[in-house]
């Protein structure tokens, strides 16, 4: 059996990030599953996991990577440090015709580079099989209840950055004191969805339905998630059919509208398609009747779906206020300001745990396909270009984007 090697690249993008694809342990494991298979790790004084704990467990470490077969890395490979000939594997942020990462998509395709890109792999019913959402939404939430505790100057939690690991972050939320009345509102129910359930259920809070959320008053906090179904309707008045929504959501109105008379904080954590209805729009927030007060934008589409969610934040000040009457920036802490969090790089503040919980995924659902027979196409399907310096047949709508043509 031929061997395989796989190169463990150092993240170089600015500002820096402290995630790996696959942990020490996780390198260990596979060398051992797969007798045909050596990686090595690119030295880095940046990673949440120390060069030394690769090496303590027999990792190979090497700056040159120009023997490796494949080289996988988390965020987008700088051009400078791709190597030609090679397989590649990383999130590149071009599949959605990024303009920003066009040059290093055209770099990739001049140097002959197989781009296998994360965001691109799916299963055989044409599921996504990996991410880092999950995180996205255990810390989005974390955040959220942060910033309503500074909003209303109710309580004080470390930030999640400031944490060792997801360990210290459910510690941190008992201090978490809400009002009795407080609502609250969740849309999204993938991994990133999920992810924050995960924040929700730590807390003492419960859970009701989105006509219970309108409809009633409770003596404790309380929060709904809610389905597209909830927050739009078929502009003919024909009964909702999700198939039809998100094949053409133009023919869809939204109605989100009416729980911002009763919701506190809204956690987005959807998909949106920018043919779809504004979820939250300016108009929406002018009301008089408008209880809203803190938005933890997880999906933090800018200026766009959520109308308060004009820029991004930043994981060192990731709280910033939207004015309503001004539709301007404004200081958070004043009333009828709406306190925003739109951290645009959340697994990024719990490294370790991100970085385990992807390398699980990866591990499970990808490095089977790499390394073996690839069945169902999850590798083919995910590779953006050949090594023959070309787009693949999947990505050939690409070329308009590669010549620069909007």
């Amino acid at each position: 059996m031929n061997k395989i090697k796989i190169g463990v690249i150092r993240e170089g993008k600015v500002p820096p990030d402290k995630r790996v694809p696959l942990t020490p342990i996780q390198c260990r494991s596979l060398l051992d599953v797969y007798p045909n298979l050596e990686i090595v790790v690119q030295p880095s004084l940046i990673r949440a996991y120390s060069d030394t704990s690769y090496m303590n467990l027999n990792i190979a470490m090497s700056e040159d990577l120009t023997d490796c077969d494949i080289v996988i890395g988390v965020k987008e490979v700088n051009i400078e440090d791709l190597i030609p000939n090679k397989k590649f594997m990383f999130f590149s942020h071009t599949i959605k015709k990024q303009p920003y990462n066009r040059d290093l998509l055209q770099a990739v395709i001049d140097k002959n580079i197989q781009l296998i890109d994360y965001e691109a792999l799916k299963d055989k019913n044409n599921r996504r099989v990996i991410g880092f959402g999950r995180y996205a939404g255990i810390v989005g939430c974390y955040n959220g209840f942060l910033t309503y505790g500074a909003k209303h100057g109710l309580y004080n939690l470390k930030p999640a950055n400031k944490c060792e690991n997801r360990k210290e972050v459910e510690l941190e939320l008992k201090k978490v004191k809400l009002p009795a009345n407080a609502k609250i509102i969740l849309t999204g129910y993938g991994r990133v969805g999920h992810g924050a359930r995960e924040i929700l259920d730590a807390l003492p809070i419960n859970e009701v339905s989105p006509e219970e959320f309108i409809n009633q008053e409770f003596n404790g906090p309380v929060f709904t998630q809610l389905e597209v179904e909830d927050y739009y309707a078929n502009r003919n008045g024909s009964e909702f059919n999700k198939g039809e929504f998100y094949s053409d959501p133009q023919n869809f109105e939204c109605t989100f509208s009416k729980y911002l008379s009763h919701a506190d904080m809204y956690i987005p954590c959807h998909y949106w398609s920018d043919k779809a209805d504004y979820i939250i729009t300016r108009e929406d927030l002018k009301k008089e009747n408008i209880r809203l007060s803190v938005v933890a934008d997880i999906s933090c589409d800018i200026d766009c779906s959520v109308a308060c969610t004009i820029r991004p934040s930043t994981i060192g000040d990731p709280i910033y206020g939207y004015n309503p009457q001004t539709e301007a920036e404004d200081d958070f802490r004043k009333d009828g300001v709406i306190a925003v969090m739109a951290v645009d790089n959340l697994p990024c503040e719990l490294p370790l745990d991100a970085s385990e919980d992807f390398g699980s995924e990866l591990i499970k659902e990808v490095i089977p396909s790499l390394l073996g027979e690839d069945k169902d196409l999850i590798i083919l399907r995910g590779s953006e270009t050949t090594l023959n310096g070309e787009l693949s047949e999947y990505f050939s709508y690409l070329e308009d984007y590669l010549a620069g043509i909007e």
